[in-house]
């Protein structure tokens, strides 16, 4: 009796059949029947080949040898490869890698597959070990496919402490649609570090298992791959530092981010890693209660598709954590709330500079600041109407320097409670805020250097400023606006 499977997507259907090797009749809605042929195991008794179907040139490599059965094995000879795959494999065991050298011409058009382990081992087939393929693809823009490449590697522990052992192999393949599987699931420093980098047309990215990441282990992994749209999962929940910093950086046509499930980080764990994503409309939930040194730093940086910023439920921030996080996102409407009551150094910095279609700020019940904590925190937020109440009365040295400044939409200034002002405390707070004209600051020791340079520059021609009875400011750009009444209390 022969049966139809029926599948209900597209997304499960494909899940099943990376798991079977037989044949399977199926329907899925929305696509029809059709016949699923082939689901392609590794062979990892297959030597590395370069499958060619239009011309390839290759140079003799001492020590390297080629065959077009896997049989017949001879040292590698200068001239063209002929159309079909040959295979490569080392005379004797190496220290490092043996690598094919092959030129491209504008008609070249081929694939690489087969254990990439035959250019270091004669006896292959079930060597796991992790060798460093650095820069091995580098520049080949006229290789397609990877998808056969076995990289059999399931606990990489480099040779070396200089580079990771698959780290930039495909760097600006940019030709390269499909990469190989990465089966590994204990990872070393650097060992996908790169591996992808402007590899503009690649569409399928292979499933990422590993839950215990490494230093830089996936940085930069998919920059500037312009053509994906979908990144892998990443159930990783154990992280270590820099481990997704840059992972997909530039990739402008990415539409949906992995789920980031770990509650606890690591430093710069995720800077930079959607900086870039133009097309990006939602970012992932983002869990974690411990953070870490610049764990979130540039993360969602000039992504201009998104439109809603995720929770963020920390309670205690660390230096840098969210700095620049969602700088440039000029479709961002509204803020995430920080419940954060004590700040740290640079904390926010830059957070939401020039999120022009922002309207309100979100609440900041800090009462325990840090040196740079808010500074630039909604620089050029031209649309920002509504500034939080900013409660803290013991401030730190440039804590709010530039935090508003270019916000044109602003008329209010938040009241300004603190009665000491110190070094940069204000500085252009409010400079280029064309509509501001109303502030009440109640501190009466204005001595300390910069705490108020420029902060006033550029506001409204006329308003209104409240103060501390006894008090006396400078007029003009660095005090009391020139033309304003003051009102004092």
């Amino acid at each position: 009796m022969k049966q139809i499977r029926v599948f209900s997507s597209a997304e499960i259907r494909d899940a099943v059949f990376k798991s079977v090797d037989y044949a399977i009749l199926c329907k899925t809605e929305g696509v029809g029947i059709g016949m699923r042929h082939e689901v392609w195991r590794p062979d990892y008794s297959v030597p590395f080949y370069i499958d060619v179907r239009k011309t390839v040139a290759i140079e003799a490599v001492e020590g390297l040898q080629m065959s077009s059965d896997r049989e017949n094995w001879s040292d590698t000879v200068a001239g063209d490869l002929p159309i079909g795959k040959t295979y490569f494999r080392v005379a004797n065991d190496q220290t490092n890698p043996a690598l094919p050298i092959w030129t491209e011409n504008d008609n070249s058009d081929y694939d690489a597959g087969g254990n990439i382990n035959s250019l270091v081992k004669v006896n292959f087939e079930n060597d796991t070990a992790c060798y460093e393929f650095v820069y091995a693809f580098k520049n080949k823009n006229k290789l397609k496919g990877a998808g056969r490449l076995i990289l059999p590697a399931t606990t990489l522990i480099p040779p070396s402490t200089s580079v990771g052992c698959y780290a930039y192999m495909f760097q600006d393949c940019t030709s390269l649609t499909v990469a190989p599987e990465l089966p590994a699931t204990m990872l070393a420093d650097k060992c996908y570090y790169g591996m992808f980098i402007g590899c503009t047309s690649l569409t399928q990215v292979p499933d990422l298992p590993a839950t215990m990441l490494a230093d830089k282990c996936y940085g930069y992994m998919f920059q500037g791959c312009k053509s994906l749209t979908q990144a892998p999962e990443l159930p990783a929940t154990t992280l270590a530092p820099n481990c997704y910093g840059g992972m997909f950086q530039g990739c402008t046509s990415l539409t949906q981010a992995p789920e980031l499930p770990a509650t606890t980080l690591a430093s710069n764990c995720y800077k930079q890693m959607f900086q870039g994503c133009k097309s990006l409309t939602q970012a992932p939930e983002l869990p974690a209660t411990m953070l870490a040194d610049k764990c979130y730093a540039f993360m969602f940086y000039s992504c201009t598709s998104l439109t809603a910023a995720p929770d963020l439920p920390a309670t205690t921030l660390v230096n840098g954590c969210y700095t620049s996080m969602f700088h440039g996102c000029t479709s961002l409407t509204a803020a995430p709330e920080l419940p954060a009551t004590t700040l740290a150094s640079s904390c926010c910095l830059n957070m939401f500079y020039s999120c022009t279609s922002l309207t309100a700020a979100p609440e900041l019940p800090a009462t325990t600041l840090a040196s740079s904590c808010c500074l630039n925190m909604f620089r050029d937020c031209t649309s920002l109407v509504q500034a939080p109440e900013l409660p803290a009365t013991t401030l730190a040295s440039n804590c709010y320097k530039q935090m508003f400044q270019g916000c044109t939409s602003l008329t209010v200034a938040p009241e300004l409670p603190a009665t000491t002002l110190v070094n940069g405390c204000y500085q252009y707070m409010f400079s280029n805020c064309a509509n501001l004209n109303y502030i009440k600051c109640l501190a009466t020791d204005i001595s300390a250097p910069t705490c108020l340079n420029g902060w006033t520059n550029g506001v409204s021609s006329t308003g209104t400023f409240v103060k501390a009875a006894g008090v006396t400011y400078p007029t003009g750009t660095s005090g009391i606006p020139s033309g304003w009444t003051v009102e004092e209390i």
